[in-house]
């Protein structure tokens, strides 16, 4: 047995005048020291080779170099690794756990890790694939903290080449990536339902859908009580059609013009509608208030409308006037039952102070039923298909009872009308003045007398001649790529409809089918 001395020395087991077996061995600088077992000299076998730092390693020696299996401890990082060793160094397989929570698992190349392996970040997200160099590199998967999982190439920690990302909300992605993002041939399908398949740049869309645009003039006209369609398009800047682009959803509204009574503004014509749900701004110089939309429907299978009611009207229209076509007919009969659900009835309703129905208040300070509600105010909403949609046959309803807009549009026009027969005005004023006069008089057709038939266009009005505005908005839920679309304008102008010799309506104007 030999006896250390101060600045070093060995105490253990010898053969042949060699350490051999188990013993202890301080370096002569005092940092280092090894206590375990010995073959002819060397450390070979278990053993622990301390740092005066509190770093150690503690596994298999052969032949004085650490190699095999051993856990090794750096007092300076605090970090610890388990598994195997050679010449030294790390290498092979094993865990190495960090002092801030990470931990990777896998495969070692001379202290990099290089192979397959799998990573926890001190962020809690997972990869599993393949390293290079400390590097992400090649096919593997990744678990993001928010939910997100990636599988696919990865480039020097970077996403790139062909992947698929899964995000937390549903979406999904799957196509060509570089430098993390997307990049080249893609497709993505959205949450909402909005899928585009094409070119990427940098994270972005190649070919973006920057605005709806309505096709056709930005004033349109309809003869008043006809359907009509409105063709929507997705453009960029440019004004080229997204075709890549399928399922943004489109709604639409229809209004007329807000009239405040007072500079102040708290006087308004809809002192009982929540203006916040109602009113929206137009390009036009105003602001309007919505008008209720419906769907145009010659058969009787579509509306949720009685049909006996319906049938009941239409015969009582035929006994009396048999040339008032069947497409008249049946507009007509929708119009009119949506115009008795939407008024109420005041005889048997509760009356408030101000002398109107005491109903649950709805859009336009009046109560719908859940049928006519569903078929006037909530006209479906179009999923757009390669960058085009269209809303067919639909058409603008019967005023709803008490709609003030046209209460105080009267009122107005009643006060204009005193200032201008006071001045001397030209014919063609005064033939304007008179058929508007004639248009607001006659609205409605009396079926109780047998020898009266139908005079005029205007005995069937459907609503009211003048100017609507037209807006189609994208109300994309969640925003696709977190943008939302601006909304699409235009004016449709209703011209009054004219009546044939014999008094009888003309056919109206149908849009066919594509």
């Amino acid at each position: 047995m030999e006896v250390p001395a101060a600045s070093g020395g060995y105490v253990g087991e010898v053969k042949q005048q060699l350490r051999d077996g188990f013993g202890l061995y301080i370096y002569p600088n005092s940092f280092f020291q090894y206590e375990g077992e010995w073959k002819k000299g060397k450390k070979h076998g278990i053993g622990k080779f301390l740092m005066k730092d509190g770093s150690f390693y503690e596994g298999e020696f052969v032949n004085g170099e650490i190699e095999g299996n051993g856990v090794r401890y750096w007092a300076a990082s605090g970090n610890e690794y388990c598994g195997q060793f050679s010449q030294g160094e790390i290498h092979g397989y094993g865990v190495m756990k960090y002092l801030d929570g990470a931990r990777y698992e896998g495969e070692f190349h001379y202290g990099a890790r290089t192979g397959h392996g799998a990573v926890l970040d001190n962020e809690g997200q997972v990869y599993r694939g393949s390293f290079h160099n400390n590097k992400k590199q090649g096919e593997g998967e990744m678990f993001y903290k928010n939910g997100d999982h990636y599988q696919g190439d990865w480039v020097l920690d970077r996403r790139q080449g062909h992947g698929i990302l899964q995000y937390a909300d549903g979406s999904l992605y799957e196509g060509q990536w570089r430098n993390d993002l997307f990049n080249g041939q893609g497709s993505m399908i959205h949450c909402s339902g909005v899928t585009y398949d094409g070119m990427w740049i940098n994270g972005r869309l190649a070919a973006e859908a920057s605005k709806l645009v309505i096709l056709g003039d930005e004033i349109q006209e309809v003869v008043q009580g006809s359907p009509f369609n409105i063709e929507v398009q997705l453009q960029n800047n440019e004004g080229e059609l997204m075709k890549a682009e399928n399922g943004r959803v489109l709604q639409i509204w229809a209004g007329v013009k807000h009239i405040t009574l007072s500079p102040s503004g708290s006087n308004t014509f809809l002192e009982m509608v929540d203006l916040e749900e109602s009113l929206f701004e137009t390009p036009f110089g105003f602001d309007a208030i919505r008008y209720p939309l419906m769907e145009y429907v010659p058969e009787h299978d579509k509306l949720k409308v009685s049909s006996a009611e319906s049938n009941s009207t239409i015969d009582s229209l035929n006994a009396k006037d048999s040339n008032v076509n069947e497409a008249k007919l049946d507009l007509l009969s929708v119009t009119g039952n949506m115009r008795g659900s939407l008024q109420g009835t005041p005889d048997s309703s509760p009356v408030n102070k101000k002398g109107t129905n005491k109903l649950e208040e709805g859009l336009y300070g009046y109560q719908l039923s859940p049928a006519v509600e569903d078929s006037v105010l909530a006209l479906a909403n179009q999923r757009a298909a390669s960058g085009y949609a269209v809303f067919w046959n639909i058409a603008l309803a019967l005023p709803p009872a008490f709609y003030r807009p046209f209460m105080i549009l009267d009122e107005l026009e009643k006060k204009t009308s005193k200032k201008l027969s006071s001045r001397s005005l030209n014919d063609r004023a005064t033939v304007s003045q008179e058929k508007i006069s004639e248009s607001r008089s006659e609205v409605s057709i009396k079926l109780g007398r047998k020898s009266k038939k139908v005079q005029d266009a205007t005995d069937l009005q459907i609503v009211r001649p003048g100017e609507y505005v037209i807006m189609v908005k994208d109300v994309t839920t969640p925003p696709f790529l977190g943008r939302t679309l601006s909304p699409a304008f235009i004016l449709l102008k209703v011209i009054p409809q004219k009546a044939n010799k014999r008094g009888s309506i003309k056919e109206l104007h149908k849009v066919p089918n594509k």
